[in-house]
């Protein structure tokens, strides 16, 4: 009896959700909506002139669509109206030309999804003997990240300013 105790007590140490981990798998193993992507409309509300609404659109937006992102704009104290300008601005000309000065190769997402899908892939043949489980991202960028603390010292002992990170502790 008490070999079965210890036993089921081992078991249930094993268990639970972690959320960082939850939230960190790469794989989406679920077959449900996307909840982040469903945004209540605005509430219906009579315009103060009927002639100047414009004219309906089939698939289009309406007044009560909500528009958070030009609505978070709107907030911090920018123009909700340059989200919808397809030019780059004046402001942003000089970046745009010196990011592209040795070209832009147009398929580069696919590309890159591409390669980090193999390479996860690699990784994840490597890894598939572990008997415990863990966050799938960490452990398949584990060479590929930096440590904050030992670069933080670095560059402290560089004398460059530097922000002020919590006290010992491993990175990830």
């Amino acid at each position: 009896m008490p070999l079965i105790l210890i036993a089921c007590t081992a078991l249930a140490g094993c268990g639970g959700v972690d959320r960082d981990i939850t939230l960190r798998k790469i794989r989406n193993t679920s077959d449900g909506p996307e909840e982040f992507t469903i945004v209540p409309g605005k509430p219906l509300e009579a315009p103060p002139n009927f002639v100047e609404l414009p004219a309906p659109t089939p698939g289009g937006s309406n007044r009560t669509d909500q528009q958070p992102i030009a609505d978070a704009v709107a907030a911090l104290g920018g123009r909700p109206g340059a989200l919808n300008d397809s030019g780059i601005s004046a402001a942003d000309g000089a970046l745009v030309t010196a990011a592209a000065r040795r070209g832009v190769d147009p398929s580069i997402r696919p590309t890159l999804a591409a390669e980090d899908e193999q390479f996860r892939r690699r990784k994840s043949r490597a890894n598939q003997f572990r008997i415990f489980g863990g966050d799938e991202y960490y452990r398949a960028y584990r060479n590929e990240s930096l440590d904050p603390l030992a670069t933080q010292r670095i560059w402290r002992s560089a004398g460059a300013p530097t922000p002020s990170a919590p006290p010992g502790g491993k990175a990830r």
